[in-house]
């Protein structure tokens, strides 16, 4: 129920499924990195990835009495008031994250782009669960909380450190920083969704629906400006991003509930970074390497899940 506080079991099994999203999401970055290489366009990359799994989704829930269930008590809990119809919008975050990558990485990097986004996502984790935006409710500002956030910044500027070799303006990094700011909002809006919907496919939904619909926007005027790509890959393996992405979006909606916004980031980062080098030792991408400030910058933050979901001793 929203506004309980969840157990340190739960807690932890939150945070686990939420590390299993963040390996997912890194395989389907790699995915969709390939097919906007091929595009030669990130945004209608993006916009097939969110296309494929909201068609997935439409048919899932659809064809399930139990989504159509969810589907009709989540349009009487908005009807009500129970549940704002700002609060089904978090799917834009992602649209939001996606287009910020188009437009700032090739100026300010991979590293720098991963470093505002990730500092920016567990300050705006924070804030949001002390609010009690998510349905896991307020949690207050605890030392572990605390300390494991700032841990996860600095592991993360670890595990990136290799790609800092460029100098160059870091005001395009206000961009990645504001989409940062929005994944921890959507991660609890989300949980809220699913909550008055009493499904994770429905939440799921909602996501990819909204998220389409800004990334068909950003994509009009995409392609009006650059105009259609020349090529498209013939293998349908380049095509699972949205089903990943589904997964990525339930785990999330799922773990949000029992481990609050904050522990669900941290693990999903966690995941990525673990999950990025695994691709690509079994997949090597062209000048793809595990080098030791990864593999250092992964223990560090696997560690700040640990430390922020300890318990904060002083508070008995």
């Amino acid at each position: 129920m929203p506004g309980s506080a969840p157990s340190a079991r739960l807690r932890a099994v939150g945070a686990l499924v939420a590390f299993a999203g963040g390996v997912v999401l890194a395989v389907q970055g790699r995915l969709n990195g390939e097919l906007g290489h091929v595009f030669r366009d990130g945004f209608l990359a993006a916009l097939v990835s969110f296309g494929g799994g909201l068609l997935l989704l439409v048919v899932g829930v659809g064809a399930s009495a139990a989504g159509r269930a969810g589907l009709t008590r989540l349009r009487a809990a908005v009807r009500r008031g129970d549940l704002r119809w700002w609060q089904c919008v978090g799917g834009a975050c992602g649209a939001f994250f996606v287009s910020a990558q188009g437009l700032t990485i090739a100026s300010l990097g991979v590293a720098a782009f991963t470093v505002s986004v990730v500092a920016a996502q567990v300050v705006s984790s924070l804030l949001v669960d002390r609010a009690g935006v998510g349905p896991a409710g307020a949690q207050p500002f605890t030392v572990p909380r605390v300390a494991g956030a700032a841990l996860a910044v600095v592991a993360v500027g670890v595990a990136v450190s290799d790609g800092f070799g460029r100098p160059g303006a870091l005001w395009p990094a206000l961009l990645p920083a504001a989409a940062g700011v929005g994944l921890g909002w959507q991660q609890a809006v989300n949980g809220l969704v699913r909550e008055a919907a009493r499904s994770t496919g429905v939440a799921t939904l909602v996501n990819f629906a909204t998220g389409t619909i800004v990334l068909l926007a950003v994509c009009a005027v995409d392609v009006a400006v650059r105009g259609l790509p020349s090529a498209a890959p013939s293998s349908p393996w380049f095509y699972a991003g949205g089903a990943l992405g589904i997964v990525t979006i339930g785990t999330a909606v799922v773990a949000v509930r029992w481990s609050g916004v904050l522990l669900v980031g941290l693990g999903q980062v966690a995941g990525q970074l673990v999950g990025a080098p695994a691709v690509d030792l079994i997949a090597p991408a062209g000048g793809a390497r595990v080098g030791v400030v990864t593999v250092v910058g992964t223990v560090l933050t696997l560690l700040a899940v640990v430390v922020a979901a300890l318990p904060d001793r002083r508070r008995g």
